[in-house]
């Protein structure tokens, strides 16, 4: 008698959690994939400009770790994070104004799972995430499968509305509100000093967590840093802040953390746990030893030459490859414009005949948790050099001269 089940019998496939179904893929995973041809001349990516990473210094960062202690370098190690590392991260982050220790660090794997830790340690299904609008597109995506209710607050050319704010949390109770406010992604924005101490008045007053992401705060052309949030009255005891190493070192690296109040961080001490155990001993390992021995200091001001002159080479060249009547920023620095055609036009479907052209852009709907604006998109300006970038604008400018509002010929 045989034990097989015949097909026609067999029960359907159990279904994937809610969450999966109504998570989308990111927009901008999918365009850089369509855009992957060496001939594209791509804006669309926040990727660092390759060319400028310290490969030499993270190599000899490696080698040394593995030459000299290696036993520690590959083995298991603590959740919280290698300890020459919050130290070293404490430091710049003490000298950068916010007074922190190293205990106060939890070492993450990019600060993208910082988020994710935050949103597993603080929210339930339903609960409310205020957010800008629009707003970084991978934060969305972990407060999709968290199962929050995300709500949009407007914003304008200065960042977030710190009153729309107030009258939103007054009546959506939320529980965390989530903010890049330095040369925020999608837009480039800063937010004033003024207004970041109207956001951590609202979160004292109204009762609310806030994760401050600032992964481009280090990337400054000019102007004066702006404080952290976290550092304002009211919102030291309710701020986790995310730092990067991405944009700083290299994203290869994968390494982050999270700076917050001792409650939340062991909370996310647990979600590590639960998640991977900790982050790449040996990645920790060479990153410290990089901090100890390098001059990141000198290494960012060679990367902000460099993104300077790219920023003007783009932010230069828009009122030609633009169409009249089209609006975009100047941002102080970061990786992105955030551009607005004019009324009519429709950035998501101009983008295929703008590839076809060799050239590529991110269309700004995607970005918002609120209703689209279609006129919208992001353009970054980290990757290519000057004379790619001109040469981007120009193909822009012909594919867009070629195309009607709607994207037809």
């Amino acid at each position: 008698m045989s034990d097989s089940i015949p097909a026609s019998a067999a029960t359907a496939v159990p279904e994937l959690a809610a969450r999966a179904a109504r998570t989308g893929s990111s927009p901008v995973r999918e365009i850089l994939a369509l855009t992957a041809r060496p001939e594209v001349i791509s804006f669309a990516g926040g990727l660092p400009a390759p060319e400028l990473f310290d490969a030499a210094g993270i190599a000899a960062a490696f080698r040394h770790v593995l030459a000299e202690e290696p036993m520690r370098a590959l083995q298991y190690s603590t959740s919280e994070g290698d300890p020459a590392l919050r130290a070293a991260v404490a430091a710049r982050t003490t000298a950068r104004g916010l007074p922190t220790d190293p205990d106060d660090l939890l070492v993450t794997t990019g600060s993208q799972q910082g988020l994710t830790l935050l949103a597993t340690a603080l929210l339930e299904p339903g609960d409310v995430v205020l957010v800008e609008d629009p707003c970084y597109l991978a934060a969305l995506q972990t407060f999709s499968f968290a199962g929050a209710r995300v709500v949009p607050v407007p914003t304008d050319d200065e960042g977030i509305d710190p009153a729309a704010l107030d009258e939103i949390t007054a009546r959506e109770r939320p529980k965390l509100l989530y903010l890049v406010p330095t040369f925020q992604n999608p837009t480039g924005r800063t937010l004033s000093a003024e207004r970041r101490a109207a956001v951590a008045g609202v979160a004292a007053r109204r009762g609310l967590w806030i994760a401050e992401d600032d992964p481009y705060g280090e990337l400054r052309f000019e102007g004066e840093p702006v404080p952290w949030v976290a550092s304002f009255p009211g919102a030291e005891d309710r701020t986790a802040l995310l730092g990067s190493f991405s944009k700083v070192m290299a994203p290869g690296l994968r390494l982050g953390t999270v700076r917050a109040p001792a409650a939340l961080r062991r909370a996310c001490v647990i979600a590590k746990q639960a998640a991977d155990l900790h982050t790449s001993t040996v990645d920790q390992a060479a990153a410290a030893r990089y901090l100890a021995v390098a001059d990141l200091d000198a290494h960012l001001r060679r990367v902000r030459d460099a993104y300077r002159a790219r920023r003007d080479a783009l932010v230069d060249g828009l009122s030609t490859a633009l169409p009249g009547g089209s609006r975009w920023n100047r941002p102080a620095g970061g990786m992105f414009v955030w551009a607005t055609l004019p009324e009519g036009y429709d950035a998501t479907a101009l983008l295929p005949g703008v590839v076809r052209h060799d050239v590529a852009y991110v269309p700004g709907a995607p970005f918002f948790a609120g209703p689209p604006d279609a006129t919208a998109i992001r353009l970054s300006f980290v990757t290519h050099s000057p004379e790619e970038i001109r040469e981007g604008l120009g193909r822009l400018q012909k594919a867009l001269e070629g195309a009607g509002r709607d994207g037809r010929p």
